[in-house]
């Protein structure tokens, strides 16, 4: 009898719960909105099925050991995936317009306003300032950035935070629109910016150093995201090294992303998940990136007081 029992222990359908269940519900909902609907499919199909198959009981996926804690713990403990990822970002990105109308920095700096205003909505939740400022950086409209932030103060919140910010990333055109067309006028909105002039390579080229040292210099803790980001820049723009521009932008960035996302789901399982602290990320993320929006607005129809 005792010989049997431990068999029938053994099996995971034994240990199935309700939370179980309800988290293969919510991998399926991202896997529809990936897969139906077109919703970062690269981020939200491996991020689902990291929660599919972390809430299957008696796996050991997430033991020391496991498949998927060897994701976790090498990939975004150690804090190695954001940057790679950012490497990639860094190879894709064209500072042309920033570098030909500098003034365009103060858009994205008026943005931030939504990570401030999430931060303190909810210190006011009652959650703590570590919590707050995993919350508050999905107003930055940047998965891995609000991944690293919280790798290294909250990572019982990694996968909410996570969620919450890819999701509204791609929700992005669905949540700008309404925000943006209650704060201009129609003779605003028909406004077309322009690039200001040509910028010439050795800009492009000196802009990803130069912007490392005055980033790297102010805020030294972001040298990791930074460092591998206008490194990415600097392939990029040098014009030099195109085999290393291509790899970092296309077969590293899938190979990372798919790291990433399997890591990532994996820390949402039912224990962690289907808390009230998960329902008021996803509302605070709502507000940060609220607030995001209408920060840039506002900073930009003050700024054509002046043009």
């Amino acid at each position: 009898m005792g010989q049997l029992v431990d068999i029938f222990s053994g099996i995971g359908v034994m240990s199935l719960t309700l939370g179980n269940i309800a988290m293969w519900l919510i991998a399926f909902v991202l896997f529809y909105l990936a897969i139906a609907k077109g919703v970062e499919p690269l981020l939200l199909i491996p991020i689902g099925f990291g929660i599919f198959a972390a809430n299957f009981p008696l796996t050991g996926l997430l033991e020391e050991g496991g498949l998927f804690y060897i994701f976790y713990h090498y990939g975004i403990e150690t804090e190695l995936i954001p940057p790679l990822i950012f490497l990639g970002l860094g190879a894709m990105t064209d500072f042309a317009p920033v570098i030909g109308n500098p003034k365009t920095l103060l858009l994205g700096a008026a943005a931030q306003l939504g990570v401030y205003s999430a931060f303190f909505g909810a210190l006011l939740l009652g959650f703590t300032v570590n919590e707050a400022a995993c919350i508050g950086i999905i107003g930055g409209a940047d998965g891995p950035t609000s991944i690293f932030l919280s790798a290294n103060l909250a990572p019982h919140m990694m996968g909410a935070v996570s969620v919450a910010a890819y999701s509204y990333m791609a929700l992005v055109p669905i949540i700008i629109p309404p925000i943006a067309k209650l704060l201009t006028t129609k003779q605003e909105r028909a406004m077309v910016m322009t690039q200001m002039r040509v910028v010439s390579k050795t800009e492009k080229i000196v802009f990803p150093l130069l912007a490392s040292i005055v980033v790297m210099l102010l805020v030294p803790k972001s040298a990791p995201l930074i460092a591998m980001f206008m490194l990415g820049n600097l392939f990029m723009e040098s014009g030099v090294v195109e085999r290393l521009t291509n790899v970092s932008r296309n077969e590293l960035m899938n190979i990372v992303t798919i790291l990433l996302g399997v890591a990532v789901g994996s820390t949402m399982t039912a224990e962690v998940f289907l808390t009230w602290k998960t329902i008021g990320v996803f509302i605070m993320g709502v507000v940060a990136f609220a607030f995001a929006t209408a920060g840039g607005v506002l900073i930009a129809k003050f700024m054509n007081l002046f043009t």
